[in-house]
């Protein structure tokens, strides 16, 4: 069966022209003829059934309809253009599409991946942030780095690292005092994460205190943001230190309490079951369950031999 598609010209048409509201700017743009443009638009209103713009002498202007259709438009044609650039990036290259928590991503991940690149230079990584787990079969992912319990169906579990959060502030939040006793930082302003609801009720069931405005304060989603907002001495954070490394060495942040709050949860790489035989995940996964160990051995304070 046909598909009740328009001409792409004529939808790339439209784009332009609603975009900048003006045939005569889409066909500077387009490299067409303002009669060219019209004539598309003609054509994509008689396909629809539809007025999409007002026409008067002053020039044309976008009807409710098409002002609707023009936004689902361009987003359909951005997603067509990111996919033709992959495939055209790709060139035949091994490519692991990798979804992963956005600063784990950048703060630890990152600064390891060039080691990868240069053991397995015909592979290709990419990555895209994602903070909650989704379902393999609607994306185009390979594989996901993320903070949970390995809960996740029709999947192969590998655990890289615990998180370990610690209370962290600004040295202006912390004075002269060399920590902040679990009391103190009870009658604090408490940054709370969007993921990590709980931390801070957690945290203080450790220390065996019942603060009833544990999980009260402004919420952020990101450990990234969630450091910017300490730094600026808008309240303490309870963040992983491996996470924060350049700020604690900076010393744009500092250790408010030592005592971290311990959590079954931990950093897994997720394979899905039908990408498992894949070569290139599999030296992936080799790669990065060998990196992760490598550290938690360097965070007990072992050394490490080749």
């Amino acid at each position: 069966m046909r598909r009740k598609i328009p001409s792409t010209a004529a939808l790339i048409s439209f784009e332009a022209a609603a975009r900048h509201e003006s045939f005569t700017k889409a066909a500077q743009e387009l490299s067409l003829t303002q009669g060219a443009i019209c004539r598309q638009i003609a054509s994509l209103e008689e396909f629809l059934s539809v007025e999409l713009f007002r026409r008067s002498r002053r020039g044309v202007k976008l009807t409710e309809a098409g002002l609707s259709y023009s936004r689902r438009v361009a987003t359909q044609l951005d997603a067509v253009e990111r996919d033709t650039l992959s495939v055209m990036g790709q060139q035949g290259a091994n490519v692991i599409e990798l979804a992963v928590v956005p600063t784990f991503g950048t703060q630890w991940l990152l600064p390891r991946l060039k080691d990868f690149q240069q053991q397995h230079p015909e592979v290709t990584v990419n990555l895209t942030n994602r903070t909650r787990p989704f379902l393999f079969a609607d994306t185009d992912f390979d594989a996901a780095i993320y903070f949970g319990d390995a809960d996740w169906s029709g999947t192969e579990s590998h655990r890289l690292m615990g998180e370990n959060p610690m209370p962290v502030c600004s040295p202006t939040l912390i004075g002269d005092r060399t920590h902040l006793s679990a009391e103190v930082i009870a009658d604090l302003p408490l940054l709370q994460q969007t993921t990590r609801p709980y931390a801070w009720r957690q945290w203080f069931d450790s220390q065996s205190l019942n603060v009833p405005r544990d999980m009260t304060g402004p919420r952020y989603e990101l450990f990234s943001m969630l450091a910017q907002a300490a730094m600026h001495d808008m309240g303490i954070a309870l963040i992983p230190p491996f996470l924060i490394q350049r700020e604690l060495a900076e010393k744009r942040l500092v250790i408010a309490n030592p005592q971290a709050l311990s959590s079954i949860k931990a950093y897994y790489l997720m394979i899905p079951d039908r990408k498992v035989e894949s070569a290139s995940l599999r030296a992936f996964r080799d790669w990065l369950v060998n990196q992760a160990h490598s550290y938690n051995l360097e965070g007990q304070g072992l050394s490490i031999t080749c």
